[in-house]
């Protein structure tokens, strides 16, 4: 009998293995790195972006404002169209949050007290690239950035294609580094050519960008020191297992050491959502990637609502998806989760 692809597991047990976000061996192999750039800046920056591939022998590490430009003018038109969409539903959003921020103005015996808000005055925001690009984080950096009034803002990216640099102009990023990994994170932390030292390091990579992050972080402010990504979905018998092992997959597919879990309340689930992502695997074409991420990950079937939100909030994901019949209702008894997505329509990777 072969192993399943996702794994029947507790809650418990899911619990027990995970790891931490930054592990001793990832630490290792970026404080060198980050040290060559902090000391020796654009020059240890292009020798590990052409030995990491960043960019061909001589090729070009950073883009100005009037090249992003020429790509975005070149882009077909339903792709730039798709990506202003997208931003102009960020930019909306990221003001409106903006503005919830208030002005606090305190009188105290002998003068008065408060805040004000100010941003910073500049942002390096990390975004994924090469195979499987994420045009999606830039956009959600960069904007974001933009809408709080940050006055400088420099994309990192290893082999940005099209999108990705459409992307960060639409966003209005002053600039792109073609380049990932550690050596990314410690030029936007320290500078390095044209790239300025930023106030701020934000945005997702791999286990060696997180422990970069955690280096610079004594210089820099960061977002987060996020572990691999993680995806829970809630699910009731009103759930399609088509559905289901989909939104999995999405999650899956680009980092093996993702851990998707689903946790249901159909003990027909397990079997029928195996059955779809053995279907679906065999159309993915990073399949390899996703099945070491499904292994990570686990089925826990539950007998009532209650315990399946006791299970939620206990594993307390990065992403939680309630693809239930009254999925409404059961969105404001769940506590701990990163962001909450509410019904089967509104799956984490839209």
């Amino acid at each position: 009998m072969s192993a399943r692809l996702i794994p029947h597991r507790s809650v418990t047990e899911l619990i027990r293995r995970r790891g931490g976000a930054v592990t001793p061996e990832a630490l290792a192999v970026a404080a060198p790195i980050v040290d060559a750039v902090r000391a020796r800046g654009e020059a240890a920056l292009r020798e590990y972006a052409e030995r990491f591939g960043d960019v061909p022998g001589g090729g070009p590490l950073f883009l100005d404002r009037r090249a992003l430009d020429r790509v975005r003018a070149g882009l077909p038109a339903d792709d730039r169209a798709r990506l202003e969409r997208v931003a102009e539903r960020i930019r909306r959003f990221a003001e409106a949050q903006r503005h919830a921020l208030s002005v606090v103005t305190l009188t105290v015996p002998g003068g008065a007290a408060g805040h004000w808000i100010a941003p910073l005055q500049r942002a390096g925001c990390y975004a994924p690239g090469g195979r499987y690009p994420l045009p999606s984080s830039v956009l959600m950096t960069a904007v974001t950035a933009r809408a709080a009034g940050v006055r400088e803002i420099w994309v990192a990216s290893p082999k940005p294609g099209p999108m990705t640099l459409a992307a960060a102009a639409i966003a209005g990023a002053d600039g792109v580094l073609a380049a990932g990994g550690a050596h990314a994170i410690a030029a936007l932390a320290f500078g390095a050519g044209p790239v300025p030292p930023c106030d701020v390091v934000v945005g997702p990579g791999n286990r060696y960008i997180t422990a970069a992050k955690q280096i610079v972080a004594g210089r820099v402010a960061i977002d987060m020191l996020a572990g691999p990504s993680e995806l829970v979905v809630f699910a009731d018998a009103t759930a399609s297992p088509a559905i289901i092992a989909a939104d999995l997959l999405a999650q899956a597919e680009h980092d093996p050491d993702a851990v998707p879990v689903l946790v249901t309340l159909d003990h027909t689930h397990p079997d029928r959502v195996e059955t779809e992502l053995a279907r679906q695997l065999g159309d993915l074409p990073t399949a390899e990637v996703a099945r070491m991420a499904l292994a990570n990950g686990g089925v826990v079937v539950v007998a009532t609502v209650d315990e399946g939100i006791a299970a939620c909030d206990a594993l307390a994901p990065e992403h939680l998806e309630l693809c239930l019949g009254d999925a409404a209702a059961v969105a404001p008894r769940v506590e701990h989760f990163g962001a909450l997505f509410i019904g089967a329509g509104s799956a984490e990777v839209l």
